[in-house]
Order: structure tokens, then sequence, then C-alpha cells
């Protein structure tokens, strides 16, 4: 590609991970059998939720639409990964980055919507139970998701139509996996702080306004809890919690490191598994986490699998 200056990219090109020839073939078995099993574990977890009545209350329908949603965000990324493994040019067209970036950035901004209103879900259960049924209804449930996926692909729409429409006239490396905002930013052929400041405020304001929500909700849930006089009735009602939280822990703590901590000045490869974490590693441990730590959850999972 002519990188002069009166040219224009048509194409980038994805370092991802450099190696030799059998560093990219193992690294395209090991994140192909990551990919498989992450689909896999989500895809019965939404299907336990969709044919297990058992499993028909708010608390699953908001569990099973986490684990489609697991599936989607690991696909906005690993896919591309695994051709860019065995490609010897690496590329990927500008509609291509710029669609992949947009995917991304909405299917993980609508993650954090949806741990939230799991939170809630969890508050009403343990801290207001008698109300819990005629507050947290199918009905209230279906408009929350709603709102949880229509609000997370709004959110960056704007700021990605911005920022696709800077000049990019060369050159075209990024040196990640993934086409995200950092690497694009500093192809530009010109500074855009208006376009960069909008994307950083709105992902430091979505990160942390989501995470003190869910940190505010677990506050009062813990109180509630410690309150509970006996041992049995704290170990049911932190069952119920344990497999949520550390999912946020794991979620929230990769973002904020990425996100709202200053990264710019980390090397390259400190970007890259930071954001392997989230939006790789969180996909994949879901269906380990719930399953382990839930038994309607690994009942229904059992009867799905066709496990004895």
């Amino acid at each position: 590609m002519n990188n002069s200056a009166a040219s224009t990219v048509t194409e980038f090109i994805l370092l991802g991970f450099p190696g030799c020839q059998e560093l990219q073939y193992f690294l395209f078995s090991l994140f192909f059998g990551i990919y498989i099993f992450t689909t896999v574990g989500n895809g019965a977890i939404v299907c336990a939720v969709r044919w297990d009545q058992m499993l028909h209350a708010p608390m699953y329908i908001l569990l099973g639409n986490f684990a489609f949603l697991e599936i989607w965000y690991i696909t906005s990324t690993v896919p591309s990964m695994l051709i860019n493994f065995l490609s010897e040019t690496k590329t990927i067209s500008f509609v291509g980055c710029f669609l992949q970036l947009y995917f991304f950035t909405s299917l993980g901004t609508t993650e954090t919507y949806l741990l939230c209103i799991m939170a809630y879900d969890r508050y009403l259960a343990i801290c207001r139970p008698l109300h819990y049924p005629t507050i947290m209804t199918q009905q209230l449930c279906s408009l929350l998701l709603s709102l949880c996926w229509v609000f997370g692909f709004l959110s960056y729409f704007v700021s990605t139509v911005q920022l696709s429409q800077l000049p990019f006239c060369g050159p075209n490396t990024i040196d990640h996996f993934v086409c995200d905002v950092d690497p694009l930013m500093a192809l530009s052929c010109v500074p855009a702080p208006v376009t960069e400041t909008v994307f950083y405020v709105l992902s430091s304001l979505i990160i942390m306004l989501t995470l003190l929500y869910i940190l505010g909700s677990y506050t009062l849930l813990l109180i509630t809890v410690f309150k509970v006089p006996s041992a049995a009735g704290r170990q049911k009602a932190f069952s119920t919690c344990g497999s949520h939280l550390t999912v946020v822990c794991l979620f929230f703590g990769a973002l904020l490191a990425m996100y709202v901590s200053p990264t710019a000045d980390n090397p390259a490869e400190i970007q890259k598994i930071i954001t392997l974490f989230y939006s790789v590693v969180t996909p994949f441990l879901n269906p380990l986490i719930y399953s382990l730590r839930n038994k309607e959850m690994k009942a229904a999972l059992k009867k799905v699998l066709k496990i004895e």
C-alpha cells in the first residue's frame, strides 16, 4: 500500500501476536479450542434456560441473555484472530475494521449494562424478597433487557462514525489483535482531540457509573445478608450472588485497567493481554463459573448435555 500523504488507507494490518509459523499454529489451536468451548458452554446455558421450565425465572432469563451476549462478544474478536494466525498478509478492510470496533465496543457496553440489571435483580431478591415477584415481573425483565441491548448499541454509534471519518493516510499497521480505539487514533493523519476526549469520557462514565451501581447494590445486599440469623440462610444468599460477583470482578477489573487507568505508555503486549482478559477469558470462564456454583443450573445443563 502506498503510504504517502496523498494516499488513503483502504485496509489495516493487524499484527496480532507475532512469532514463527509454529507459534501461529499453536495459537490458532489454542484459541480455536477456547472459542469452541465458549460457544458450546454458553450455548448450553441458553438452551437450558430456554427448555427447562424450572429456569423460567428472571434470574435465569438474565443469565441466559448474558450467555447469549458472551457468544457474540467473543465472536466479535476470535474468528478474525483465527484467520489472522493463518494469514500471511494479516490484513483487514477499512470497513471491516470499523465494524469490528463498533460491535466490539457495543457488545462490551451491553455487558456492563446487563451486569447492572443482574445486580438489581439480586438486590430485589435478597433485600426485598416479599416484593420481588410483583416488581421483577416477566414484563419488567423483558423491558430492562430490551433497553440494555438498545442503549448498548447506541452508546458508541456516533463516536465510531466520527472516528471513521478521520483521515487515514498511512501507516496502516495496528499492533493489536483487534481494531480498538487507541491504535486507530494513533494512525489518524490529523489530531482529533474532541473525538478522543468523547471516547474516553464516555468510556470512563459508562464503566465507573455501572460499577458504582453494582457495588452499591452489593453493599446493600451484604448488609441485609449479615442480618440473616441463620448460617444456612446466609450461605444460600451468598451462593446466589457469588457467581455474578466473580464475573463482575473479572470483567470490570480488566476494563478499569484498560480504559480508565492510563495505558498509552504501556507496552502493546500488555494492552493485548488486558484486552484478551475481558474479551476472551471472561466469556470462556462464564459457563464454568455459573455451572459450578449453581445447583439448578448444573442440573439443567446435565439434562441439556445428556449427562447422567
